[in-house]
């Protein structure tokens, strides 16, 4: 058996060290060291976990407020958790990202409908979430519904395929729908467009709008009627 090696400290008094020539005194000590250092880590841990929390908090207050700047971080910070709930639920990027655009834009309408005793903000917001996911997924049946629908009303040709004459019935059932879903100034620009065959100038003279706000109407309803009817 090997015996550890002794070493004289004081006269009569030897202390057994180890292999690596440590007493068993330096061990306990680096073991207490290593104890200290790691409750100090914990402790900077829990801290940084309490200064984010008080973070959190005080980004939802100023939200509720109404800070455009507590708007900007809110969105900054979560919007990436939103979009991808939203592709994942979706299978689509457009539709995804139009969901989270309606996210944060009920978010910050619904602002002081926020509770922080019932949970987080980020909390919120994915409730929010889910249920912009379960509109846009009863929109695609709306959808589908009305293509059905619309196609059914043709018989088909002998070769099986639907006569043109139900293509423009399809394409003004599914244009009026998505015009119903759209902000009542670019449905009422459109409507004015499509249906009466003014012009830009001549919409602004009947509807007393700037030349320029009936542009913008019409460029942002033309996008999301696109992005809407391309989904079909």
């Amino acid at each position: 058996m090997k015996v550890s090696p002794l070493r004289v400290v004081g006269p009569g008094i030897r202390l057994a060290s180890g292999a690596d020539g440590r007493t068993a005194a330096q061990h306990d000590d680096d073991r207490t060291l290593a104890a200290r250092e790691s409750l100090a880590e914990e402790a900077r841990a829990d801290e940084a976990v309490a200064d984010e929390a008080r973070a959190d908090t005080e980004l939802a207050a100023a939200f509720v407020r109404g800070d455009e700047l507590a708007l900007a971080a809110v969105h900054r910070r979560w919007s990436a958790l939103v979009f991808t709930l939203a592709s994942r639920a979706l299978g689509d990027r457009d539709e995804a990202e139009d969901v989270t655009q309606q996210v944060f834009l009920a978010a910050w309408r619904g602002r002081h409908g926020y509770r922080p005793e019932r949970g987080s903000l980020a909390g919120w917001l994915v409730g929010i979430t889910r249920r912009k996911i379960a509109d846009a997924l009863s929109a695609r049946t709306r959808r589908r519904d009305l293509y059905d629908k619309a196609a059914a009303r043709q018989a088909p040709a002998a070769d099986g395929r639907v006569p043109a004459e139900a293509d423009a019935v399809l394409d003004r059932v599914l244009v009026a729908h998505e015009l119903a879903t759209l902000p009542a100034p670019q449905r009422r620009v459109l409507c004015l467009a499509f249906y009466d065959d003014l012009t830009q100038v001549q919409i602004a003279e009947r509807t007393g709008l700037a030349l320029g706000t009936v542009k913008s109407h019409t460029r942002r309803g033309l996008h999301r009627l696109r992005r809407s009817l391309t989904t079909t």
